[in-house]
């Protein structure tokens, strides 16, 4: 009976995967499967391809073609913090690397990983090395040196400080090469990985142009490199365009834009060029909704896709040419949307959405989770003014050689002011230093984690109510499931159930098909109603409804849930994940419809600010068997004659 109950299972999940993900996905992904497995990719990507000649040196550095040069005197002191440039530079010569912009680990080959010593066999090929690996552990580990941000430190070391480490570069480029035969070893492996690499040597090439450290072996030897790297990703590019449809897409066509374009003296330039434009403008129409928002639902990613669109348009008017208007619509909607939900204060954005600590180009020395730097490069390339100040954020767009732009002036927003992005499911109002963001939508494209009607709060600068991130990809599967699943949300759960039904890795069942959210005014307060169908693992019709109320200029929130249709033994749990000191100053109490108090049960959580790092941090759960909860959060006041705290609904903490 259980064999026929989990056959039964897994047809349903194959048929649901056909459905989801569509016809040509998984024909795509058999395929594919059938290459790797026969020994067909092997033969489609050989070793030891025989080395080519294309250009000099000389004639190399006397193209007509533009890539950023920016005069040093545009490039200002924007206040950049020196010393912890300097430590970091320092902290490289002796090998250590600052991985996902968070920790440093001590790296002194391309093929191991810090975080258990793991060493990936060279010889094999990279078709032959699996993407999640119980001994291996989380290949990012192994990727991220490999990705060569670390260059940016040198490079504004050196303009910084009027040093010249060239010799450093080109070694540890040299050093790669010479390490990683083409097609062997992990590095290999991963098309937007060998992009972001290619794109970072060559900011590097053309930032040390004219140094005596580069000769015309040492050069040849970068271009045929280069080359045949470009090649692995042309020659694969559809399972980025097929397979994965996200920001690996996107990188891997604009990066075929780019060298075709940077690069014109390969054989496969010219449609290398054409075909990666063409591809990019097809995968952002596609990825970034018509509301500005983002198919991976990740503010993180959103970034990844900013700073891929201002290379691409920036370098594409250097050299005279542009894009499908399409882009640069996008592109401000994107701009929009990200500044929307944004701090003004910090520069942060929620957690929201996978973080695996990705920035590709770090080109100042603004915190990880500090969105200005790229938003204002793309918006003053743009023409997009969003008064952010002078700051080290402006150091950015300085290096891609994009002016501070007159522009039209942001117009200053009401103290009130909500928006809604409908067809990416986000609803954000901001009141007053506050931010009020919510999350409801339902899934035309894969879902990554199961959070709907997640809701976070931001005051004066601080993220109390918060998300608490994605942690990592590859790891412990009760991790998996906790940092992607209900139980990591400002929501409900039902029992120990998530909204849908998790699969295998990054796989979702009983996607969310049926949702809907607004704002209104009513008297004193603004409000959002949404709702959504999910919990279909218990029931066909189940609703979870969610109405949140904020009042007027005061950091006070009411929020209320339903839950319609639920199997009656389920206990109904409201989730929060609190700040550190959050009942410094705020307090948060729940009561039943008929007005009776739920008991605050503090319950071991766990929060994920950057990829690959986790801290214990408590959660707030309210649970009843009842399907109704009335919540409010707010600033608290001591009342003496109790020796208890009231909300406090006429201020906010710090202002009169």
């Amino acid at each position: 009976m259980k064999q026929i109950v989990k056959g039964i299972t897994a047809l349903r999940n194959a048929l649901q995967l056909l459905q989801n993900m569509g016809f040509r996905y998984v024909v795509f992904k058999l395929w594919f499967e059938f290459q790797r497995t026969t020994g067909i990719l092997k033969i489609r990507f050989p070793v030891n391809p025989k080395e080519k000649t294309f250009i000099s040196l000389k004639e190399w550095q006397n193209l007509s073609v533009k890539f950023f040069l920016p005069k040093a005197s545009d490039i200002k002191e924007f206040h950049p913090d020196l010393k912890v440039l300097a430590s970091r530079v320092k902290a490289f010569q002796r090998n250590k690397i600052l991985f996902f912009s968070s920790k440093c680990y001590v790296v002194e080959d391309w093929l191991t990983n810090p975080e258990n010593g793991f060493q990936y066999d060279i010889s094999k090929h990279w078709a032959e090395i699996p993407d999640f690996s119980t001994d291996s552990g989380d290949i990012k580990y192994v990727w991220e040196k490999s990705r060569f941000t670390f260059l940016y430190d040198l490079i504004r070391y050196d303009y910084h400080f009027g040093k010249d480490q060239s010799k450093t570069v080109f070694k540890e480029i040299n050093n790669w090469i010479d390490s990683n035969p083409v097609n062997q070893g992990p590095n290999w492996k991963c098309g937007q990985e060998i992009t972001l690499r290619v794109l970072n040597w060559t900011f590097a090439l053309h930032y040390y142009k004219k140094s005596s450290s580069l000769n015309d072996q040492l050069f040849s030897k970068i271009i045929n490199s280069v080359y045949q790297q470009m090649r692995r990703v042309a020659e694969n590019i559809n399972f980025s365009r097929i397979a994965v449809r996200n920001n690996h897409a996107l990188t891997e066509t604009l990066g075929l834009y780019l060298i075709g374009l940077l690069y014109p003296f390969f054989s496969e330039s010219k449609i290398w060029k054409k075909n990666g434009k063409q591809w990019f403008e097809e995968e952002i129409t596609y990825q970034i909704y018509d509301d500005g928002t983002f198919l991976q639902f990740s503010m993180n990613y959103h970034r990844v896709v900013v700073q891929l669109l201002t290379w691409g348009i920036q370098l594409a008017h250097l050299n005279h040419e542009i894009w499908n208007p399409v882009v640069y619509d996008r592109a401000r909607k994107s701009l929009h949307f990200l500044k929307t939900c944004q701090d003004s204060k910090s520069g942060h954005l929620p957690n929201y959405g996978n973080n695996d600590g990705a920035l590709f180009f770090p080109l100042s020395d603004c915190d990880f989770r500090d969105f200005r730097p790229q938003l204002l490069a793309l918006g003053n390339l743009l023409g997009e003014k969003l008064n952010y100040g002078t700051g080290p954020w402006q150091e950015e767009s300085a290096w891609l050689e994009i002016p501070d732009r007159v522009g039209k002036s942001e117009i200053e927003p009401k103290n009130i002011q909500y928006y809604s992005f409908s067809k990416g499911g986000y609803y954000v109002l901001k009141d007053h230093g506050t931010i009020t963001f919510l999350r409801c939508g339902s899934y035309q494209n894969r879902p990554f984690q199961s959070d709907n009607l997640h809701l976070d709060i931001w005051t004066d600068g601080k993220n109390i109510l918060r998300d608490a991130g994605s942690f990592r990809y590859s790891t412990e599967k009760k991790w998996t499931n906790y940092f992607s699943g209900t139980a990591s949300h400002n929501t409900v759960m039902l029992g120990d159930f998530d909204q849908m039904r998790k699969g295998d890795r990054f796989i979702w069942y009983d996607w969310i098909r049926k949702s809907d959210g607004f704002w209104k005014v009513e008297e004193d307060k603004t409000v959002f109603e949404g709702w959504f169908i999910g919990f279909k693992e218990l029931g066909e019709k189940i609703i979870h409804r969610r109405k949140v109320s904020k009042s007027f200029s005061s950091a006070h929130w009411t929020v209320e849930d339903w839950i319609e249709n639920a199997p009656e033994h389920l206990v109904m749990s409201q989730i929060w994940h609190p700040s550190d000191d959050f009942f410094e100053t705020f307090d948060i109490a729940a009561n039943l419809k008929n007005g009776e108090k739920i008991k605050l049960t503090k319950t071991k959580g766990w929060h994920a600010n950057s990829y690959g790092e986790k801290k214990s941090a408590y959660r707030i759960v309210f649970n009843t068997t009842e399907r109704y909860i009335k919540t409010e959060i707010g600033v608290k006041i001591k009342t003496e004659s109790q020796n208890a705290y009231s909300f406090d609904t006429s201020v906010f903490p710090g202002r009169s």
